[in-house]
This record gives C-alpha cells, sequence and structure tokens, in this order.
C-alpha cells in the first residue's frame, strides 16, 4: 500500500501541473470507491481554483477556492491508488475512476484497481475531519523526536514495532519504514516499547526521519502498483537493509535475517545487530 513517502512524492509530483489552475471539467467514471465519491463533486469543483497541495499523514489534501469560499478534497490512495498527470485527449485506462481537468490542459487522473482508496469534499481547510483528529505528529517535523517517543511509550507493554507503527503515536511509520529505522537504530523489533530508553529513542527518532527523507528523495519505495506523479515508479526498495530480505546475510554483520509477527504484520530483523 502508499506509504507517507508514496504520497507525499505524489504531491510534489502533481503539484507543479496543478496548483493555481481552474478546473474546467470533472469526470468521474466509477463512483464506488471505499468511501462513494460525492454525487455533486462536479458541481462543486468546475470553476473553482486549487490552492496550494498539503498532505497530512497519507492524507492529500487539495484545497479549492470558488466565489472567495474555501473547500477541501480529501484524497487517500487506500492499497493501489495512484495520481498522475495525463493531458487532455490522453485515453484513460482501466481502472481509471476520477478526473480531474484543468484550464492549462491538465488532468489529475485517479487510478485504483481495488477501489480502497477515496476522494471526499469537505468544507473550509479539512483541519476538523474527524479522521485526522487523532493523529501523531508528523516525523519530519520538528516535535517529532526521542523524547516524544519516550514519553508515549512509557508503561507500555507492546513491542516497539507496533508502537512505531501507530498513526496515534507518529504518522507514516508504516510496516517497511518501521523496519527499516528500527534497524538503523539497532532496536530489536520485538522489545518492549516501555522498556527502552530516552537515548535509544533518540537514535530511533533520527533512524525514522532519515528513512523517511531518503524513500521522499528518491521518490518512494517501489511497490508492484505505486506510481509517481509523472508515472514513474519509485527506487528506494533497491536500498533495503531488512525489509523483504528474510534468509539472507545482513549487510552490516552478515547474520542470516530473521522473519517474525509483530502486532499481525510481518517483520524482519538482524538478531545480530538489533537487541
Amino acid at each position: 500500500m502508499p506509504e507517507l513517502p508514496e504520497v507525499e512524492t505524489t504531491r510534489r509530483g502533481v503539484a507543479p501541473y496543478i496548483e493555481g489552475q481552474e478546473i474546467t471539467e470533472v469526470l468521474v467514471r466509477h463512483s464506488r470507491l471505499r468511501v462513494p465519491v460525492p454525487e455533486d463533486l462536479a458541481d462543486r469543483l468546475i470553476g473553482a481554483r486549487i490552492g496550494v497541495l498539503k498532505r497530512r499523514a497519507k492524507y492529500l489534501q487539495i484545497p479549492v477556492m470558488r466565489s472567495e469560499r474555501e473547500a477541501t478534497l480529501l484524497w487517500h490512495l487506500g492499497m493501489s491508488g495512484s495520481l498522475r498527470i495525463a493531458k487532455v485527449g490522453d485515453l484513460p485506462k482501466k481502472h481509471d475512476h476520477v478526473d480531474v481537468v484543468t484550464a492549462n490542459g491538465h488532468v489529475l487522473r485517479y487510478h485504483d484497481p481495488r477501489r480502497f482508496g477515496f476522494v471526499d469534499w469537505q468544507q473550509g481547510d479539512g483541519s476538523l475531519d474527524t479522521r485526522l483528529a487523532h493523529l501523531g505528529p508528523e516525523p519530519l517535523d520538528d516535535a517529532f523526536n526521542g523524547r516524544w517517543l519516550y514519553n508515549a511509550s512509557r508503561n507500555k507493554r507492546v513491542a516497539v514495532k507496533p508502537f512505531l507503527m501507530d498513526n496515534r503515536v507518529v504518522v507514516g511509520a508504516g510496516n517497511i519504514y518501521a523496519a527499516e529505522a528500527l534497524f538503523m537504530a539497532g532496536i530489536d523489533p520485538r522489545r518492549a516499547a516501555g522498556k527502552i530508553s530516552l537515548a535509544r529513542y533518540q537514535q530511533l527518532a533520527i533512524a525514522v526521519k532519515e528513512v523517511l527523507s531518503a524513500a521522499i528523495t528518491q521518490g518512494g519505495t517501489t511497490l508492484r502498483d505505486f506510481v509517481s506523479g509523472q508515472g514513474e515508479p519509485g527506487y528506494f526498495a533497491q536500498q533495503l537493509n531488512v525489509y523483504g530480505r528474510h534468509g539472507q546475510p545482513c549487510l552490516r554483520c552478515g547474520v542470516e535475517l530473521r522473519r517474525i509477527t509483530l502486532g499481525q504484520r510481518a517483520s524482519v530483523f538482524c538478531p545480530g545487530c538489533q537487541r
């Protein structure tokens, strides 16, 4: 499923083509997504001007202004969704469900084979949406640091990996990136979150920032269904240290990587490096 770096890569990829542009047409081919596409989406959007695109966790926020009234398109890519830029006249592919056409001839096109994503309409800036209300800090913001993790983990018996993946603790540390950050910090994913010291959480926070920053810089992690805003795949998977490499030697110490299940998710780690 597209993770935070994939969504951020998408935001950066599509933004230059549509920001500041007037919406001239909206075409909904299939409205039955995880949340049904609003029936009046075209009526609300045509004639509106697109503002500066934002991202909160894995939600893409597209502000639109019409007659001095602000609203927000909240877009989630689900498990297999992608947004890319096409041109007016480009024929849609199978599973291209929604087009937003702008006055400069570009088309923001939503593709989703499994239809687990959604696009929803909100009045205002969308900040009061209940889906965003309980999210933790953004991992690349200053508010996320070792002290935050340490304080949030006190008296927690849950293993540190599912703790790190909890969106109430920090957003964006999905399975791939949590595994990579824990490896970088040398922390065993099975260790109880409440038993980890402040110093080690400081290392982990730095690792999370480095892993996610690297993924964003390189276009996100290569997944079967993911493409960037220009339709290009990501390339970060070529540099993964542990995720998907169980049974292979650790790139750092040579010990065979182990695969276990934590919180119903597969987790790969190095029993030699991670303690």
